[in-house]
């Protein structure tokens, strides 16, 4: 092996060190602390070391500048020395170039090494740092503290002067950055895009970060959607409401629904009649939970879970009752897009498994005819009313009372439930069940 290969094979180990600090240094800069501090409490003394290196810079960037430097050096001295003196013998043979070849020898001798030293040395080292710069910090770490055990010396020397100037400047050390919620959504979506995480995570994720900023009024069943038992109501009115319902909680008040006494479940009353117990439901209340309607859903969860309760009532302003909100309203707001104000408000009719339907009263009869089956009202430019309880109030004369019936084009009208003088809720019931009642549509329509 010839002496100029020899020389160039030490100046390319000389640049492949350069490339290991510049590697280390990057993969330490830019390792996750929190990655390495999980690794560590784990047992990882290689996390642990690189962990002390991220958290202490100064030591650490001090060893890397001397090797980096001394590297630089005794390459471009090396080279120099004598590939400089190499290429200039070479060139003797040409007497154009002959008077120059010092100079060209020792250019070319710089720009090669300058060349190699980015490549080598710089770029290439630093973008495999990094492509994984926790394990690259791990295996490095341990080599770092040797080596600035070696030259401690110089290391303090530099840390030193380092604090001293950065004193003098009076430059803060930097606090890391907390992470924002824009931050762990990028890296959610970069880990859908990597199969780590399936493609509905995010949209959860995100119900979860914005629950710190949605009202409770936001993912409440409105006031005019509750279905509400008047603890004087005799007991089969009472039975009646909550089967046609469907729900499985309802607030009960006196005299006025502004006058919550409590809340009774349908399993308490279940549990009570399977144990042969007379189901009262002054019997079975438990205290109402009220929330404000700007309150956030975060803390409501916190209620729920620190009074063991999942029903609330929520309140405004003025202490009015304006909705009822559960933990299924709050998970639907996390699991999927859920509806907005306006979309709450909006009547529903929904088709029960006997046949009859359960309407809001202030659903309008252009919307409400299409659904039923043989159910047709006056031409529009015909009637005085434009929603279902409007119809009702029509036909008795006068506003209807709770549980008030009247039988119309083979149909029987119920006012199930009314706030004041507004009729909630109506259940159509058809007379006569052997005939189809459905027309080709959904059997719960929200419109």
């Amino acid at each position: 092996m010839s002496a100029i290969t020899i020389e160039i094979l030490i100046i390319l180990l000389l640049l492949a060190a350069n490339g290991l600090f510049a590697m280390t240094e990057i993969a330490v800069v830019s390792a996750r602390k929190t990655r390495l501090r999980q690794l560590a409490e784990t047992g990882d003394l290689k996390a642990r070391a690189a962990l002390a290196l991220a958290e202490s810079p100064n030591r650490f960037l001090a060893t890397v500048q001397v090797g980096i430097t001394l590297v630089g050096v005794l390459a471009g001295a090396f080279g120099g020395a004598t590939l400089a003196e190499e290429i200039a013998a070479g060139l003797k043979s040409f007497p154009l170039l002959a008077r120059y070849g010092e100079a060209i020898g020792i250019g070319t001798v710089v720009l090669g090494i300058t060349f190699f030293s980015l490549i080598l040395g710089e770029l290439v080292p630093k973008r495999i740092g990094l492509n994984n710069p926790e394990r690259i910090a791990r295996l490095m770490a341990g080599q770092m503290n040797r080596l600035a055990s070696l030259a401690s010396p110089l290391v303090r020397l530099l840390t030193a002067s380092t604090e001293f100037v950065v004193w003098v400047i009076r430059l803060k050390k930097p606090k890391d950055p907390p992470v924002t919620e824009e931050e762990v959504k990028v890296m959610i979506q970069e880990g859908v895009q990597a199969g780590v995480f399936d493609r509905r995570e995010p949209e959860m994720v995100e119900g979860v970060l914005s629950l710190d900023r949605l009202p409770v009024r936001d993912i409440m069943t409105p006031r005019a959607k509750i279905i509400w038992i008047n603890q004087a109501d005799p007991h089969e009115a009472i039975w009646h409401k909550i089967v046609v319902s469907g729900h499985s909680a309802f607030p009960v008040y006196e005299n006025a629904r502004d006058q919550v006494v409590g809340v009774v479940s349908l399993k308490a009353i279940y549990a009570n009649l399977a144990a042969g117990i007379p189901a009262e439901v002054r019997n079975l209340l438990v205290p109402p939970l009220f929330v404000a309607g700007s309150q956030t859903a975060a803390s409501l969860l916190e209620m729920f879970k620190r009074t063991s309760q999942h029903i609330a009532l929520v309140t405004d302003d003025t202490g009015r009752t304006i909705g009822l909100v559960t933990p299924i309203d709050v998970m639907e707001a996390i699991v999927g897009e859920f509806p907005s104000p306006a979309e709450r408000l909006k009547p529903e009719a929904k088709k029960r498994s006997d046949g009859s339907w359960l309407v809001d009263g202030f659903m309008s009869l252009e919307t409400l005819e299409p659904l039923v089956a043989r159910l047709q009202f006056p031409f529009a430019e015909k009637r005085d009313y434009a929603t279902l309880g409007e119809f009702l109030a029509d036909r008795l004369g006068r506003m209807p009372k709770e549980g008030e019936t009247f039988d119309e084009q083979g149909f029987r009208f119920e006012a199930l439930d009314l706030d004041g003088t507004r009729v909630d809720k109506v259940l159509i019931t058809p007379l006569d069940s052997g005939s189809p009642l459905l027309k080709p549509t959904n059997h719960t329509t929200s419109l």
